[in-house]
């Protein structure tokens, strides 16, 4: 298992500047990853800062560290404009770059406020006509689309991304909605959202892990790998050990943990005392 930050691109983050500083002292602590929010507007009054302008300051600063958005809503974003800031973050960190997509949550403010579509099914349509045409144009070679959400004229974008055959792409979804899983067969990582009974976000256990690892496997077929499953929550929200069995949920199939900072939930600088000291031990 690797380990990963996953903070807001909001509030103290809000700043590319701390996000880049932030990024050297989990890289100087043995992280393997940082991975951040990709939001627009998440309350009126709250400092909010463009993910990929942090994740290109981060870049700069670091060596090793894998850096990922988790995730960005394709739908609410131009799929070729998207297609330059991947490829040129993944220039700037040598190949270090994995984009996490997904159809965007909540829907007000930022689809709400923005005139965007609110229908999710359109939305998950959405998110699939923009991923052909990520992957064509990061190609390199001359591609159109003729879809029903977006229409492109022949057009050749340069250059290609440093990483072959390109930049990995891991799916982000809702579990147990089933359509985003069979979309994450199809590419290099799942990273479910795990819901409770009430339809409320609740946290990773070994047996939901391994329902949907088996469940990617299912549709991913005999000749491609099931690709990277990627858990988070906040195994440093308790003072005395880990609030998640980080070895068990290993065996059931997580590649990655990343460690999840949610604002208003626990102490913040006993959160962070925690995370400079290094990641947790996947064996613990």
């Amino acid at each position: 298992m690797k380990f990963g930050v996953d903070i807001p691109n909001f509030g103290q983050w809000a700043d590319p500047r701390a996000v880049a500083s932030f990024a050297s002292d989990l890289e100087d602590a043995g992280w393997d990853g940082l991975a951040i929010w990709d939001h627009i507007l998440v309350a009126d009054g709250l400092d909010v800062g463009d993910p990929w302008i942090a994740l290109a300051a981060a870049a700069s600063v670091t060596e090793r560290l894998t850096l990922m958005t988790m995730v960005t809503p394709l739908p609410r974003r131009a799929p070729w404009k998207l297609a330059r800031e991947v490829v040129s973050l993944d220039q700037l960190s040598n190949g270090r770059f994995i984009l996490g997509v997904g159809i965007g949550w909540p829907n007000d403010p930022e689809f709400t406020r923005f005139d965007g579509p609110l229908d999710l099914r359109e939305r998950a349509d959405m998110l699939d006509e923009g991923l052909d045409i990520l992957e064509g144009l990061w190609s390199g070679e001359p591609f159109s689309y003729d879809g029903t959400h977006y229409k492109l004229a022949e057009s050749t974008f340069r250059p290609t991304p440093v990483q072959e055959p390109r930049v990995p792409i891991w799916v982000g979804g809702m579990w147990p909605n089933r359509r985003p899983f069979r979309r994450a067969a199809r590419y290099e990582g799942a990273f479910p959202i795990f819901l409770d009974a009430d339809g409320e976000p609740g946290p990773a256990t070994p047996e939901t892990v391994r329902a949907v690892c088996d469940y990617v496997a299912e549709f991913a077929g005999e000749h491609r790998e099931r690709g990277e499953m990627v858990t988070t929550g906040m195994a440093y929200s308790v003072r005395d050990g880990l609030a998640f069995d980080l070895a068990a949920l290993a065996d059931a199939g997580a590649t990655w943990w990343l460690e999840q900072f949610i604002p208003g939930v626990g102490d913040y600088d006993e959160w962070m005392a925690r995370v400079l000291a290094g990641p947790p031990n996947a064996a613990t």
